[in-house]
């Protein structure tokens, strides 16, 4: 199962070292409402209902979780072609502020997990959009657009995992 949009992911080939792009891109790979906080509630979250018999919502939590990891992935690549390495901070390259799993929200019932999730996911579509305010590089700005593409998805199939918990 996939939860991601039927689109390609654009190429990187071009991006130059730019430090301002830099410090825009950042906060998503490994800040508080990051990419690397929403893997780690998803996963745990998966867990948590896949041990509780909710094996759908789990399948569904994990597959949106991998998702994410691609996420981390090419921001981690971005941040390196920026200029940096992708260290776990909400600001690379200084290695300050590393990242916490005390971001991730540890709710247990299945209705608190899903509006958590749906919180987190709006978060990031409304952080991504106003990041492209910051991007000066076209090829930037169409990576940042494809992944709010997928945190679309993720919000129409949040929605409905909530309408069934």
């Amino acid at each position: 199962m996939e939860l991601k949009a039927d689109m390609p992911y654009p190429s990187m080939d071009g991006i130059q070292e730019n430090a301002c792009m830099l410090r825009a891109v950042s906060p998503a790979y490994a800040g508080r409402e990051g990419e690397m906080t929403a893997i780690l509630q998803y996963v745990y979250q998966s867990v948590l209902l896949g041990a509780c018999d909710k094996k759908e919502w789990a399948e569904s939590l994990l597959a949106i979780a991998v998702n994410e990891m691609h996420h981390l992935e090419i921001l981690g690549t971005l941040i390196c072609k920026l200029g940096a390495p992708p260290i776990f901070t909400a600001c690379p390259p200084y290695p300050v502020g590393y990242y916490s799993a005390s971001f991730v929200n540890y709710v247990k019932t299945p209705a608190a997990m899903f509006r958590a999730d749906l919180y987190g996911e709006r978060c990031a579509v409304e952080g991504y959009r106003s990041m492209l305010c910051k991007l000066s590089d076209p090829h930037v700005s169409a990576v940042i657009e494809r992944i709010i593409a997928d945190e679309l998805v993720h919000i129409e199939t949040l929605e409905r995992l909530l309408s069934e918990a």
